[in-house]
């Protein structure tokens, strides 16, 4: 595969404007909305069939009671669809869409370099980055680590050949969310063994915008989004029609 480096020439200036920063956090909402709120109201729908539960009987009665302090249908109903749609739903579709919101949030920064999902003029060091995005803190494993050092390695030795200027500081992976402190091994791997920069949460937002505050904005702005999508009333007939099924009304017995 050609792996292509694009000159400096045609990046942006250092300082991103206002406007900027506003297009970015009205794209990271629609992003949310068309991607992650319509499906998780798609998929919170599907709850009303129990063969989308693997029914641990022990388990469910046990969080019934624990949640309710009983174990009748509607109880159980709610045991089971809480954690799916609060948790393990939601949280996979994030993940999943990560290409998309490179694609769609962050557009005017994508890259053609193999490997390498943005790049950027770093607001705070004013150096080019070559980054590859990432979604949270714990989203990599072992095999990730070293297909990501690779990446990064051709992309050096490439630029040797066409005497650019490429060094490991100007390579880095770039986490959407999330704090230092919670980054996985793996993630800190890519620091101590390959001396290649992660940079997550507050810190990728502010040397990307130039903006220390961008971060919260972007959060409060998606938060909107869940003004929009309230599915309470949804929910509670997703949950009536769950607990009538005859599976689960016989586990309640």
């Amino acid at each position: 595969m050609v792996i292509k480096i694009i000159p400096d020439v045609d990046m942006r200036t250092k300082i991103m404007t206002e406007n900027e920063k506003t297009q970015i956090l009205r794209n990271a909402q629609q992003w949310f909305k068309n991607s992650i709120a319509s499906q998780h109201i798609i998929n919170a729908k599907k709850l009303t069939n129990p063969a989308e539960f693997n029914i641990n009987p022990f388990l469910t009665i046990y969080l019934a009671n624990f949640l309710t302090g009983n174990s009748n249908p509607e109880s159980i109903a709610k045991a089971l669809i809480y954690p799916r749609i609060l948790g393990t739903s939601i949280t996979t579709s994030f993940g999943t869409h990560i290409q998309r919101f490179t694609g769609e949030v962050l557009s005017s920064f994508g890259s053609t370099t193999h490997g390498i999902d943005i790049e950027f003029i770093d607001q705070i060091d004013g150096f080019k980055k070559y980054c590859q995005l990432k979604s949270g803190p714990n989203t990599i494993n072992k095999d990730d680590v070293e297909t990501i050092a690779g990446h990064f390695s051709s992309i050096i030795n490439l630029s040797r050949t066409n005497n650019l200027r490429v060094t490991h500081s100007d390579l880095c992976v770039g986490i959407i969310y999330g704090e230092e402190r919670d980054l996985s091994s793996h993630y800190k791997r890519i620091t101590s063994q390959y001396h290649y920069s992660v940079i997550i949460g507050q810190d990728f937002w502010y040397r990307l915008t130039g903006d220390e505050h961008f971060y919260h904005d972007l959060i409060k702005s998606i938060g909107e989004v869940a003004i929009e999508a309230n599915f309470t009333q949804e929910l509670d007939t997703v949950i009536a029609e769950l607990a009538s099924k005859p599976e689960i009304i016989e586990l309640s017995c």
